[in-house]
């Protein structure tokens, strides 16, 4: 049985990568915070995708939730291990940066940067120890071109990036690939109430992408097809013209 986690995996993006992982044969780890309801709703979805999944709570911008939770599930499945992190959590709290609270740069730039690092660092040492791995974190395209009203999204989403590529070079040796995707305009809560007739004009395309197309990069880049990309971003935009 191989095993994946997906943090932020109750809803929207994070809900349609469990969903595929799950149609792929990998028993989901699936995280959330406090929306239980809705996580649920997911492990039935997964459910359904053909492999019974598994609730694990932990806030990722909290380091000692985040470590507890994972070491006892490793305590609670001996021999088991993580082989596919997706690094998915993140929220948005959109300003123009003067007029940012600094309680709104912070609460993004923790979950993003920090989540990366708490859930990774926590899933890292058996990966190593069983030599093989992937992690995928979910970038932006606002990480890459960076999009006004979004200083402190783009810079945690231009952090992750970096760090994907960094990390790739510790751990290559080791048959663990890291990479990044860095979506557009995907139809999500996370994209309700931007003013998408507008923004369709920006996309070649002419449209919002869907969840289920990003996740359908996910799971290549967590198959054996994608053993030799690695410390790559790759944009899924539809043509979005920056």
């Amino acid at each position: 049985m191989k095993y994946a986690l997906v943090t932020g995996g109750s809803r929207g993006l994070g809900r349609a990568i469990c969903v595929k992982l799950a149609s792929q044969g990998f028993k989901v780890l699936i995280n959330y915070v406090s929306n239980e309801a809705k996580a649920k709703e997911t492990l039935e979805l997964t459910k359904q995708a053909g492999q019974e999944g598994e609730l694990i709570k932990f806030d990722v911008a909290n380091y000692e939730e985040t470590t507890a939770a994972i070491e006892q599930w490793l305590n609670d499945n001996k021999g088991e291990y993580i082989d596919v992190l997706v690094n998915n959590a993140g929220i948005r709290k959109d300003n123009l940066l003067p007029l940012m609270p600094k309680e709104d740069w912070a609460a993004v730039t923790t979950i993003t940067i920090n989540g990366f690092y708490n859930v990774t660092r926590a899933v890292l040492p058996k990966m190593v120890r069983k030599k093989h791995g992937r992690i995928i974190n979910m970038a932006s395209v606002s990480g890459i071109i960076g999009l006004p009203g979004q200083t402190n999204y783009s810079a945690s989403k231009g952090a992750i990036i970096a760090a994907t590529k960094a990390l790739s070079k510790e751990v290559g040796r080791k048959n663990i690939t890291v990479n990044a995707i860095a979506p557009g305009f995907i139809r999500t809560d996370m994209t309700e109430g931007l003013p998408e007739e507008e923004l369709v004009k920006t996309i070649s395309l002419g449209r919002f992408g869907e969840a289920e197309e990003v996740a359908d990069l996910v799971s290549f880049l967590a198959s054996d097809s994608a053993a030799y990309i690695t410390g790559e971003c790759i944009a899924i935009t539809g043509g979005l013209m920056g």
